[in-house]
Formats: C-alpha cells, structure tokens, sequence
C-alpha cells in the first residue's frame, strides 16, 4: 500500500523502482511467449481442421471442387457454395474405439 516507503531514501526508492520495472518485464516477456505458443498452437489446430473438412469434402463430393477449397488455404477455411451444395447427404460417423486405461493383469502382478 504504500506505508513502508515513507522513511526511503531517493536511491532505495530508486533501487525499488528498478527492481519493479525488471519484475515487470519478466512478467510481459513471460506473457508475450504464453500467448504466441497459444497462437501457434491455434494455428496448427486451425491447419489440421482446414485439412480435415477438405477431406471431407473430397469424400462428400469427390475431387471436382478440391482446388476452390484449397485455393486460399492460408487466409479462410470457407468452402465455396455450389449450385448442388443444398442436396441432402447422408453420412455416417462411426464409433470412437473404446480405450481402456485400466493395467493390464500381468502388470499389475508384478508392482
């Protein structure tokens, strides 16, 4: 709050400002790599979901329109509307495999 700075010479106020604007840049430097791994990351998800819904949509209609999807990879994930885009399609999703996370027997014998 404040309170015990009263009876601080200049230098020592100076010395603890210096000490605060270091801390504070560690803190930002800090911040500024969090947010750009984020950003990287969100870029790589944002890659991997572009190259999933063109693969899709080579299985949903064919390899007819692939280069209008893929043309503008780097700035959109939009894919362009076709006069037979509203046409019912019917897909199907399978099943997650089921994955056990239990030890297996021989493992849990020799702990």
């Amino acid at each position: 709050m404040g309170e015990a700075l009263y009876g601080m010479s200049v230098p020592e106020l100076q010395n603890l400002e210096n000490q605060l604007e270091i801390s504070l840049r560690g803190v930002r430097m800090k911040k500024d790599q969090i947010l750009a791994d984020e950003i990287r990351e969100l870029n790589k998800k944002g890659n991997l979901m572009h190259q999933e819904n063109v693969e899709l949509y080579k299985k949903v209609y064919g390899t007819r329109n692939v280069i209008e999807v893929t043309g503008n990879a780097q700035n959109s994930y939009d894919f362009s509307i076709q006069k037979d885009s509203y046409v019912p399609i019917h897909l199907q999703l399978s099943q997650p495999e089921p994955q056990s996370h239990e030890i297996p027997e021989r493992a849990a014998r020799s702990r």
